[in-house]
This record gives C-alpha cells, sequence and structure tokens, in this order.
C-alpha cells in the first residue's frame, strides 16, 4: 500500500465517530420527487396538521373515506379484498369471517361457563377460575326439653281442632322424655333417619308422617314398598312435633328397643358411658362405635336418653345398629367386664402413657370409660380402672371434646386389634 493511501485511511477513521457505521450518502430530495409522492412531504408538520391540536382526532367511524371497506366499495387504507387470493383461499372478507356466528351469538353469555382450550392446557399456560361463592351451612337451631314441654303443655290447652285429636297428642307427647317412656316410642326426624329406619328397622316403625309439600318420590316409594303406613300431616302439626325450628318435612314414629352386646366376644371393644348429656356428642359417640367396629355401648345413670330426637338425629338412624344397653350401674357393669376378661381403660389427663404402651395382652378385649363434658369421668370410676391413657397432643390444649378423644380411641384401637390377628 502507498504512502498516500495510508494518510487516506487514516484521515477517513479519525473523521468518523465512535459507534456510527459508515452508510451511503442520501442523496437530496428534490422538489419534483415531492411532487410526484404527492406533496406530502413538501408541506410541514404544522401545515399537515392544519388547526387540529394534539389529540384532536377524529371519532373511528367519521373518518370520510379511511374506513376498513369490506365489501370493496370505495377506496379505503384496509381493503383486504385487493390483496391476491391463494388458490382455494375461498374465505370471504374481513379475514374469512363470513359464514360464522356473530362474537355474542354462540349459545353462551361472555364470560360465562367456558373450558380452557386444550392448547393452553398442554402447554402449561395458567388456568384461570372463578372461587365458588361460599355457601354458609345451615345450623339447625334445636328446642331444649323445657321448651318442648312447654310446648305440650300449650297444645293440651289449646281448642284449636288441628292439634286436639288424641292421636296427634299422643305423638306430641314423644318429644319428651316423659312421653317417651309412657308410650314405649320415639321420633326420628328428618331424611336420613327415616331412610335408615325404614331400610334397616322395618320391624320397629309404626308409621311416617309427612308434609303436602314433602316431594322425595324414591324415599315415598321405598316407605310403599315396606308397606309402612304413611299419612299426612298439615305444616301446623309438624312444626309442633319437630325438636328443631326448621323441620324436613317428614317424621317416622318407631318403638323404642335395642339389643345387647356380646360379652363373649373372642376379641371386641366396648364404650362405657359415663353421664353425657349433650345429645349431639352421644350421637357422635354411636355413629363413631358403628364407623371403627366397636361391638357396643353401656350408657351409665345420669346420660342423656339413646332415644332422644336430637340423638336420633345426631346418629342419623344408625344407634340401632349399636348393640347397646342404657340406664346402667356402671360399678356392676365394670366388674362383670372384667370377670369376662375386657380390660378397663379409662381417659385421664394425669396417666402417664398412650394406648399402645399397654401390654398387647391387655388389648384383646377394651372397654373404654369416656366421662361428662365438663366434669370428666368420674374419679372414682378411674379408680376402678385397670388401666389409664392419656392422647399425645400439644401442652397448648388441656383437653378434647368427648367425642373426638373417644374417636381417636377408636381408630386406634381398630388398628391395635387388627395387628393382633
Amino acid at each position: 500500500m502507498s504512502e498516500e493511501n495510508k494518510n487516506r485511511t487514516v484521515k477517513v477513521t479519525l473523521d468518523r465517530k465512535f459507534g456510527v457505521s459508515e452508510k451511503p450518502e442520501r442523496r437530496p430530495r428534490r422538489d419534483d420527487d415531492r411532487e410526484e409522492r404527492g406533496g406530502r412531504e413538501g408541506r410541514s408538520f404544522d401545515d399537515r396538521r392544519g388547526d387540529r391540536k394534539f389529540g384532536d382526532r377524529k371519532p373511528f367511524g367519521d373518518r370520510g373515506d379511511r374506513r376498513f371497506n369490506r365489501d370493496g366499495e370505495g377506496e379505503g387504507r384496509f381493503n383486504r379484498d385487493r390483496r391476491p387470493r391463494r388458490d382455494g383461499d375461498d374465505r370471504g372478507s374481513f379475514g374469512g369471517r363470513e359464514g360464522r356466528r356473530p362474537f355474542g351469538d354462540r349459545g353462551r353469555s361472555f364470560g360465562g361457563d367456558r373450558r380452557p382450550r386444550r392448547e393452553f392446557a398442554s402447554a402449561g399456560a395458567p388456568i384461570y377460575r372463578q372461587r365458588p361463592e361460599e355457601q354458609k351451612e345451615e345450623v339447625e337451631e334445636v328446642l331444649d326439653e323445657a321448651a318442648l314441654e312447654a310446648r305440650v303443655a300449650e297444645v293440651e290447652a289449646s281448642e284449636d281442632s288441628n292439634f286436639n285429636p288424641p292421636w296427634f297428642k299422643r305423638m306430641l307427647a314423644l318429644t319428651t322424655e316423659k312421653g317417651r317412656e309412657r308410650e314405649g316410642r320415639f321420633l326420628g326426624e328428618g331424611v336420613h333417619v327415616v331412610q335408615e329406619l325404614v331400610s334397616n328397622h322395618r320391624e320397629l316403625v309404626l308409621g311416617v308422617y309427612v308434609t303436602e309439600a314433602f316431594n322425595d318420590e324414591a324415599l315415598i316409594e321405598q316407605i310403599n314398598e315396606a308397606e309402612i303406613k304413611l299419612n299426612v300431616l298439615t305444616d301446623e302439626q309438624m312444626k309442633k312435633i319437630s325438636s328443631t325450628v326448621t323441620t324436613q318435612g317428614i317424621v317416622a314414629v318407631a318403638r323404642i328397643a335395642s339389643k345387647k352386646p356380646v360379652y363373649e366376644s373372642s376379641r371386641s371393644v366396648i364404650t362405657l358411658v359415663d353421664a353425657v348429656q349433650d345429645p349431639g356428642n352421644l350421637g357422635t359417640l354411636f355413629r363413631t362405635s358403628l364407623g371403627f367396629g366397636s361391638d357396643g355401648m353401656i350408657l351409665g345413670r345420669g346420660t342423656v336418653s339413646p332415644f332422644n330426637p336430637k340423638v336420633v338425629r345426631g346418629s342419623s338412624g344408625t344407634f340401632l345398629r349399636v348393640p347397646f344397653e342404657f340406664g346402667v350401674d356402671l360399678v356392676d357393669q365394670i366388674n362383670f367386664l372384667r370377670s369376662k376378661g375386657y380390660t378397663i381403660i379409662a381417659t385421664d389427663l394425669h396417666a402417664k402413657q398412650s394406648l399402645r404402651q399397654i401390654p398387647q395382652n391387655k388389648l384383646r378385649k377394651m372397654a373404654f370409660l369416656v366421662g361428662n363434658e365438663g366434669a370428666g369421668t368420674n374419679p372414682y370410676f378411674i379408680e376402678l380402672a385397670d388401666e389409664t391413657v392419656k392422647i399425645p397432643m400439644s401442652s397448648e390444649l388441656e383437653s378434647l371434646n368427648v367425642a373426638v378423644a373417644h374417636g381417636i380411641l377408636s381408630y386406634e384401637a381398630a388398628q391395635i386389634q387388627e395387628e393382633l390377628k
């Protein structure tokens, strides 16, 4: 390379700005070029804008010829019919949307229940769902024994012809403990309770009563097939015999009966109940015993009657499937069970061991002793027990509800006896 070329190259390099690529020089536009392009570039920005101010634009539908020309009429910037079509392209104007239903006419409202498209789900895109509406749980308002007795007295003093028939007064008496003992019958309220009684204790059901508005055809057919007498009550009569404020429109009348546990069973679990007075808790004890295969329950004196309407409803009518005795002296029963080979196990907050820490030879036949909701198990009964146990739990809590504690022990006892087989 000659010396002259080197000097020229250095001079050009120094004249360029750092980071700017070398581009060919633009040719200045001439006036005649601007005229060929319609003179638009020949006008200044202010001339092109005219009197319009910034942001002062015409509405979309008011722009003269500058509109979407879908039919090919007139002139427009976005006329899609002007583009050349490919072979087999028989789509209509505006992207081939002719023949399709309008956006709002697709058989469902916008924002309705639409399933996510498959391609989105397979691509791992998030699927957003609406949070379901919170449903408020219906809480039954239950009347206590005093309120039920006051209702019976009110009806007996009433001269209303709806409540005067003797059969209705005897039926109303079943809402109280005294009336059930006198008549030897009890009431089962609600769809699930009546269905349970009709399905498993047909021989005890004396009759079923419904309101005119009751429309469970399947249950009515089941009652008719069982050849149980079906009677119709007025809404006022149904409210009077119900122990709840809101009725389900159906109630059954059945005889008081029960079967005793089989104490000679080689492996069994019995529950001794000491003065549990909450009907809901007793109903739950029955359901738990049935669920974990208990061989029976012994209800000591001071415990609420198992035929109380709230116990019957709390057990969903399944209490009759659990063998039980009630009104029993627990001292005599504890001694009797011990003679049959049962280990009497009492729950106690001050116990030093859990159920699994008891020697397995003592767990083949177990009798759990559970007590009153507030006072707990009678200390004298605890002294009579062979073993005392506690349920391991956090020190933040002093004790558990009697039904919850019984459920935990029943589950653990079922597991232990399964292992001993």
